[in-house]
């Protein structure tokens, strides 16, 4: 694994961490190579499906290909493909050439999860997703189940308690209910459309604390150590897995701003009271649970396939079956979460 600088930042950014910089001088531009593949956007807002794309023959693409696709990707938030014939290491080889293609600093890999089984069959890097795993207590939606009977609860970002968090990710869905286990996305660009002006200069001053400690807990419980050696990036090791960034961030590859904080990761608001902490944070949260057009929500066959755009969308699995539901999950890292003051809204931008 590559070291990482730790010289100042030196221009126009707020947050961020020198050393996991992205590489990207400007937002990807989509050329229109994949214009000939037969696709439909789901909403106006977010959500695209392709079809009749293989995963296996996007590997073979050439770099304009990929590029174009991880621009698709950053614009509409999330992509799925249906029935894909693709393993787990073909997952990985995948999400890397996308990630790097589409700027992430040379320090960032594919994350390691700090629950994953040391020695997993899988490999470190494949998060298995299963509701069996869910009700043997581990992970996110149990802890949450702990503290809420609302389904809107378990709405997140991935790992955003790590100091250099996701940039892409892919869940292959392999084991499924007959009806039920549906997964929505909603696009962090919208939610921060919907902010007044004043609430948006606001926020762009602030940062927020994101913490996953509970993980701690839920290792010991279930009887395997906590993953603290490097989980993809030098930043991201240890046992703390807290860390702050800021509320609004930039996505590298559209120059779009985003609204970042999340119902699962993100505890607190910094530099204000707890009191107006908890109600911005409320605020941001119901902007993204109640706004039903901002979302969209793909029911699942056997073998399909989403990748989605951790910076700029938040997602939550619909938790309203009994039988097995799994699936295979691979984080590529990007870059350390930053602001661009010079950045656009995805509306400002798309009007422009």
């Amino acid at each position: 694994m590559p070291s990482i600088s730790t010289d100042p930042v030196d221009y126009n950014i707020f947050g961020g961490h020198p050393g996991s910089r992205t590489r990207m001088q400007n937002p990807l531009v989509y050329s229109g190579t994949l214009d000939e593949f037969e696709q439909n956007d789901l909403t106006p807002v977010i959500g695209r499906e392709f079809y009749g794309l293989q995963i296996r023959d996007l590997l073979r693409w050439d770099d304009q290909h990929m590029k174009d696709l991880a621009a698709t990707i950053s614009q509409r938030g999330v992509i799925f493909l249906r029935n894909q014939d693709v393993n787990p290491i073909e997952m990985k080889d995948f999400i890397v050439r996308l990630s790097t293609l589409a700027g992430c600093p040379e320090s960032s890999g594919l994350h390691v999860h700090p629950l994953t089984e040391e020695g997993s069959e899988l490999g470190d890097q494949i998060s298995v997703i299963s509701s069996e795993k869910q009700k043997k207590g581990g992970g996110l939606t149990h802890q949450l189940s702990d503290v809420s009977r609302f389904a809107s609860a378990g709405w997140h970002s991935d790992i955003t308690f790590e100091k250099v968090p996701s940039d892409y990710a892919m869940l292959k869905i392999h084991t499924l209910p007959k009806t039920g286990g549906d997964t929505m996305w909603a696009s962090g660009y919208e939610i921060y459309d919907r902010l007044s002006a004043p609430m948006k200069k606001f926020l762009e001053g602030l940062t927020a604390t994101h913490d996953a400690t509970f993980f701690n807990d839920e290792a010991e419980r279930l009887g395997n150590p906590l993953r603290k050696g490097v989980r993809g990036s030098p930043l991201n090791q240890g046992g703390e897995l807290r860390t702050q960034h800021p509320v609004v961030r930039t996505n590298p590859v559209t120059g779009w701003k985003s609204v970042y904080v999340n119902k699962g990761f993100t505890k607190r608001i910094n530099g204000v009271s707890k009191d107006e902490s908890d109600i911005l944070l409320n605020y941001l949260f119901n902007l993204v649970t109640q706004n039903h057009d901002a979302q969209v929500r793909f029911k699942w066959n056997q073998n399909d396939c989403a990748i989605w755009d951790n910076r700029s969308t938040f997602h939550c699995a619909t938790y309203d079956y009994d039988a097995a539901r799994a699936g295979d999950r691979v984080c590529s890292l990007g870059e350390a979460p930053y602001l661009d003051l010079g950045s656009k809204s995805r509306r400002e931008a798309l009007a422009a």
